[in-house]
């Protein structure tokens, strides 16, 4: 945007970009076509307000343009998730380093910045520290960003993590997924539908991490102890309870086990039944009474389990939290508090959900900042009138 600024890169480890690099299994989830979404509230439950401000300059569609324009080639996938056409972030990762050396970018790794203080020399400071790392017992480290300097901290916590249940059947079912189910946590507004995958050690899948990015702060404040009810279905209760009805006037001489409702997987269906039934889920549909059709149908529609902690989802890191959105210029990105400091990508109080997402926001604030300074410099170096 600038030729003649003079950019350097501080990386604490010793390569830059390694969150690209896992992302999407090693393939890089770029973006989303945003398909399916009516309201940024559903995807970003926290920073939606500022980013629908945002996306009016650069949203997902300039994202996807600036890749292919840049020789990348994009692929949506049916899930509107969006990623390189060789399922290769080195794709990414090659590209932004080509770029930065292009446009004669420095890049200095294993340098870790500890204080503003050492960037005295530098007209305009970024901070774009990433997600945090859990660490065991010991406090979650966001970076020196969220320590230090009159800037307001909205406490960061894990977000984007799978569920530990300590129920042995439950996870004897490792591998099985269910295309639609919905997941939520009686008692309060968080719930979210999708693909759930249950694993050796609990629930994982898309509608496990998208309810663990609504509820992040609620889980945490609680010890990630919190019950879980899941709808294997969607469905709502009196639909459910016409499909068991209809199997029985259909095929009522059948085992119950032999005639799985929903198209659920037999191992699941399996295990509902005899957790349901007990000794009598061998039985026939026609002799089903009343309260096990009634016990039936709460299972499919209201399984109840207890969530026992959490677990990372793979190596990527999310944080529900960091700076507080209210402390910086909503046009620019730049501190109230410290001029000529900007903040973008997750160290900012944004987060989404899986599906490409975050990297979103984080294109989308980089472009903020980046077109932020060009204005500065260029209004700087533009002679006065009068």
């Amino acid at each position: 945007m600038c030729p003649q600024i003079e950019v350097t890169i501080f990386e604490k480890s010793k390569k830059v970009l390694a969150k690209v690099e896992v992302s999407g299994g090693g393939r890089c989830n770029c973006t989303n076509s945003f398909n399916a979404v009516t309201d940024l509230s559903q995807v970003y439950p926290r920073g939606h307000r500022l980013l629908k401000r945002l996306f009016k300059t650069f949203d997902y569609r300039d994202a996807y343009q600036w890749f292919e324009s840049h020789g990348v080639r994009l692929v949506t996938q049916d899930d509107n998730c969006v990623f390189p056409l060789s399922q290769d972030s080195h794709t990414i990762i090659n590209l932004f380093l080509a770029e930065a050396k292009r446009k004669n970018i420095e890049i200095r790794t294993q340098c870790k910045i500890e204080s503003l203080d050492e960037l005295i020399d530098y007209d305009f400071k970024v901070i774009t520290t990433g997600g945090m790392r859990d660490h065991g017992d010991r406090s979650l480290d966001q970076g020196f960003a969220l320590n230090q300097g009159p800037v307001p901290v909205i406490s960061p916590v894990p977000s984007l993590f799978t569920f530990s249940i300590n129920d042995e059947a439950l996870r004897a079912l490792m591998g099985t997924v269910v295309e639609d189910a919905t997941a939520s946590i009686p008692g309060t507004k968080f719930r979210s539908s999708g693909p759930l995958l249950i694993t050796h050690w609990g629930m994982s899948g898309p509608a496990i991490l998208k309810l663990s990015s609504y509820a992040a702060r609620d889980m945490h404040e609680h010890n990630y102890q919190m019950p879980l009810s899941v709808n294997w279905t969607s469905c709502k209760e009196p639909d459910i309870q016409q499909e068991l009805r209809s199997i029985i006037a259909q095929h009522p001489q059948k085992q119950i086990a032999t005639i799985r409702p929903f198209g659920l997987p037999s191992r699941l269906w399996d295990y509902l039944v005899a957790k349901t039934l007990g000794e009598r889920a061998q039985n026939r549909w026609q002799n089903l009474n009343q309260k096990e059709l009634n016990r039936l149908t709460n299972a499919l529609c209201n399984d109840q389990y207890q969530i026992a902690g959490r677990s990372a989802f793979k190596d990527e890191f999310v944080t529900c939290g960091g700076i507080d959105l209210a402390a910086v210029n909503p046009n620019t990105l730049e501190s109230k508090n410290l001029p000529s400091v900007y903040f973008a990508g997750e160290v900012l109080d944004i987060d989404g959900v899986t599906g490409g997402f975050n990297f979103q926001a984080a294109w989308t604030t980089a472009y903020t900042v980046a077109c932020a300074i060009t204005q500065q410099v260029r209004c700087s170096q533009s002679p006065s009138e009068g």
